[in-house]
């Protein structure tokens, strides 16, 4: 069974989506456990809430995804924890993530 509910077309543009965010804003990743990775990231007005729209969208179709926002100021922690049967999909959003 996959995991992810969301249309295989609409796949590309999603990851899309998150590669954009993680170019803009991500300054940096910590992975705490092959099952929770936090993101350090910081940008432009606005930041909380495109982050705050992309997780519940993926939180829809990918259910196994529990995403935690917390702010400080323009700055802003992103948890993301999966079932550890979901560990290589973490890593493979982790590796996106980490800053060139």
């Amino acid at each position: 069974m996959d995991p992810c509910t969301l249309p295989t077309a609409e796949r590309p543009f999603r990851l899309a989506e998150f590669d954009n965010l993680f170019a803009a804003a991500v300054r940096r990743v910590e992975t705490l456990g092959p099952a929770h990775a936090r993101l350090h990231l910081s940008g432009p007005a606005g930041l909380e809430a495109t982050v705050r729209d992309l997780t519940a969208r993926e939180t829809e179709c990918c259910s196994f995804f529990a995403f935690t926002i917390t702010t400080d100021g323009d700055d802003l922690t992103l948890d993301v924890r999966v079932p550890d049967r979901y560990a290589e999909i973490l890593a493979a959003l982790v590796a996106r993530a980490v800053p060139a």
